[in-house]
């Protein structure tokens, strides 16, 4: 069944971002998802819209694993460098945890490499950060933690294999 879609007015946005932010912090992402994607409607460039919407979209990785393509499109629309390396980062960290929470046979080594990319992604952000924002290495920081609390958290015997040697 398909509706059509009542459009948000201009003047509503910023009340209805605050009250996406409240559902987040309620643990009702979808709804915070829902409010995100009216906003962006009316105004499609509005990065506050986008940060919610990103946070909202990485808080449902547990339940469909579909939301990390649209993570990615949402960091695609992040005007500031910074921006994109941090959620960049913060997506790759959601889907580590997301895949250890779930701990299906080989996801460990999945989740270590995920939080690694989310640590490079971090270093990079850090390297570009607005003075005084230190976000990417306290994330940077929650990964390494992460890695060296949980043993089951290591490279794939791939990765871990050492080269042989020829003579």
């Amino acid at each position: 069944m398909e509706f059509q879609l009542k459009t948000l007015s201009p003047e509503a946005v910023d009340r209805a971002l605050a009250r996406a932010e409240r559902y987040r912090l309620l643990n009702e992402p979808g709804e915070a998802q829902s409010i995100c994607l009216d906003a962006l409607a009316i105004q499609p460039d509005n990065q506050a819209a986008l940060t919610t919407l990103l946070l909202a979209l990485t808080e449902q990785f547990d339940e469909d694993s579909s939301y990390v393509a649209d993570a990615w499109a949402t960091v695609a629309r992040f005007r500031d460098e910074y921006e994109r390396m941090y959620y960049t980062g913060l997506v790759h960290e959601r889907r580590a945890k997301a895949l250890r929470r779930h701990g299906r046979p080989g996801s460990a080594p999945r989740a270590y490499e995920w939080l690694r990319s989310a640590m490079t992604s971090y270093e990079s952000a850090e390297a570009i950060r607005p003075p005084g924002n230190d976000d990417a290495l306290l994330r940077w920081n929650a990964c390494a933690r992460l890695i060296m609390r949980d043993h089951h958290l290591v490279p794939s015997a791939e990765e871990r294999a050492e080269p042989l040697l020829l003579e």
